[in-house]
């Protein structure tokens, strides 16, 4: 389980997050939702251990992101809004070097690592160098990276940005089998279309606050819109956008 309480980033007299308060269960996809400069950024920082908050807490399976962070580290796995692939590394070798870092050896890890690229499609590239690499290449290689440890929670930022329709359902049905396997996962995605049909629960955030939340049927109950185009919207009407 993520729980984030009473969250708070200042950056000068920029208030980034602004008392966030949510949750992430275990075997269910939580959408964590905004404008760009909503806070959505910050907070998967705090969660990954990047940034401390000036005020409340992150937690990661009972794991303080602050003062226990290598222990919350080891149970999440992180796809970035960047890449940062390593040019010069093939992509089974990034695969490899993060599950290093993450204890595995041998055996086990080979089979990871070929599993991985069996399941995301990525047989063609997967003893290639980075450097060209296509976009939606880049996101499998940093998808499999994410995975490699089999993470009891996972923070995804824009999962299928850049992959074409095919690769997009693979990813999408990866996502649910871990949902299914009881991971926590948190999803910021700006294809409200695959917010509505992939998350059990949607945070919807605005000024670094958390404006409105609930499932996606509890949603187009409260503001009376059927599509989440138009639940967005009603939920940050008036908000000031960056």
């Amino acid at each position: 389980m993520i729980r984030v309480s009473g969250l708070i980033k200042r950056f000068g007299d920029l208030v980034a997050v602004d008392g966030l308060d949510f949750q992430a269960e275990d075997g269910r996809i939580t959408g964590l939702i905004g404008h760009n400069g909503a806070g959505k950024t910050t907070t998967f920082r705090i969660l990954c251990g990047l940034l401390k908050p000036d005020q409340g807490e992150g937690r990661v399976d009972g794991f303080d992101v602050v003062r226990d962070r290598i222990e919350a580290q080891r149970r999440l796995g992180i796809l970035p809004d960047v890449r940062g692939l390593y040019p010069r590394l093939t992509a089974r070798e990034h695969i490899r070097y993060y599950g290093s870092l993450h204890g595995l050896e041998g055996l086990a890890l080979e089979s990871r690592i070929q599993t991985l690229i069996s399941r995301l499609g990525m047989e063609e590239f997967a003893d290639r160098r980075a450097k060209g690499f296509s976009r939606g290449q880049e996101l499998k290689v940093a998808l499999a990276r994410a995975l490699v440890h089999a993470p009891s929670n996972l923070i995804l930022d824009e999962p299928t940005n850049g992959l074409d329709v095919a690769s997009t359902r693979a990813v999408h049905a990866l996502i649910r089998e871990m949902r299914d396997q009881g991971t926590a996962i948190v999803i910021s995605s700006h294809i409200m279309s695959e917010v509505a049909s992939l998350c059990d629960r949607l945070v919807i955030m605005a000024n670094g606050q958390a404006v409105m939340e609930g499932s996606p049927d509890e949603l187009r109950d409260r503001t009376g819109h059927g599509e989440m185009e138009d639940i967005f919207l009603a939920a940050t009407a008036g908000m000031a956008v960056a």
